[in-house]
């Protein structure tokens, strides 16, 4: 087990590196390294990697981990082996958020649109949601319930989203558009210095519930029997869940498949849903996987960057399909 840690965090700084190398333009190594290490003062290449890449690559880090983990809580609290971040519908209220500023910008003032006001308006939008959510997990006990009030708010916020995509003008729908590609390259040191603690905190705070988590992998009834409070546990995996779903989802657009499978690859390498391996297994499978997307997505067959979500399901779907038809 402590081998494939080391293995899995290895191959976290390979990628880690590649992803700052490669790009548009490929970068020698030694440079790389030598401003990583603050032994080069050549203008250009601190620019290109400290100022563009490095924030780039610490963002895929952070967002692969961020939806790995709430992946593994809404897989947990669901019983449901499909259950991604984006079940409570949190993401399609961040992306409705974004819908809302961009599509409806001829009717806003100016200084609502500038700087940071999409990551502003996805924020807004995932808090939406997440307080309808609260509220129906109290009102509502049964958590199959809940998953489909869930689903329900996702569509009814699509819905919204596509009445606004019809009567917008061409050049703000492509904003949108582009918006939901997802993207990795919008994040710079300003964003890094709310987007690290928010889902460093948002982590902290889901592998301290492990041994709970663990309890109600075994059903609801055993782990009432352990004194746990279930409706408490499921209201703090809402809450953790749309914290960090929502803050990546505000910062990079909403990126597919890394949340929804990230935590099946963990637990078919090391062969257990124990969520003290699985969680930090799953940040390790995450983080690594993003990085690996992201050096794909810089391989442009039209002079521009790949989405980075489509880039996500076709390299992803393949692996996962071998991991369970392996493990079958």
């Amino acid at each position: 087990m402590k081998l494939k840690f080391f293995l899995l965090s290895l191959l976290l700084v390979v990628f880690f590196l590649c992803d700052i190398i490669f790009g548009s333009v490929s970068l020698p190594f030694g440079e790389v390294w030598a401003v990583l290490t603050g032994h080069s003062h050549d203008p250009i290449y601190m620019e290109i990697i400290l100022d563009h890449r490095l924030p780039k690559a610490i963002t895929a880090i952070l967002t692969g981990a961020a939806l790995s983990v709430a992946g593994v809580l809404m897989q947990t609290m669901f019983h449901n082996p499909l259950a991604g971040p984006d079940v409570l519908g949190v993401t399609s209220g961040a992306g409705l958020g974004v819908a809302l500023l961009t599509m409806g910008a001829t009717f806003l003032p100016t200084w609502m649109l500038g700087g940071s006001a999409h990551v502003v308006a996805a924020v807004i939008g995932a808090a939406m949601i997440l307080f309808l959510v609260i509220i129906a997990s109290i009102k509502v006990p049964n958590t199959v319930s809940l998953l489909i009030i869930g689903i329900m708010f996702g569509y009814f916020t699509g819905a919204i989203v596509s009445v606004l995509q019809s009567v917008s003008d061409p050049e703000t729908l492509k904003l949108f558009i582009n918006w939901t590609f997802g993207s990795l390259s919008e994040v710079g040191w300003t964003q890094l210095n709310i987007l690290i603690p928010v889902t460093v905190v948002g982590i902290v705070m889901a592998m301290l519930m492990q041994k709970q988590l663990n309890a109600l992998l075994l059903g609801k009834n055993y782990a009432v029997g352990l004194g746990i409070s279930v409706r408490r546990l499921r209201l703090l995996i809402i809450i953790v869940t749309a914290i960090l779903a929502g803050t990546s989802t505000a910062f990079t657009g909403p990126i597919s498949f890394i949340g929804i499978t990230m935590p099946h690859a963990a637990r078919g390498i090391f062969h257990t849903s124990n969520h003290r391996i699985v969680f930090p297994a799953s940040v390790l499978c995450g983080a690594s996987v993003l990085l690996i997307c992201d050096c794909l997505s810089q391989v442009s067959l039209t002079h521009g960057l790949l989405p980075i979500n489509a880039v996500t399901a076709l390299f992803g779907a393949p692996i996962i399909c071998w991991i369970i038809i392996k493990k079958q």
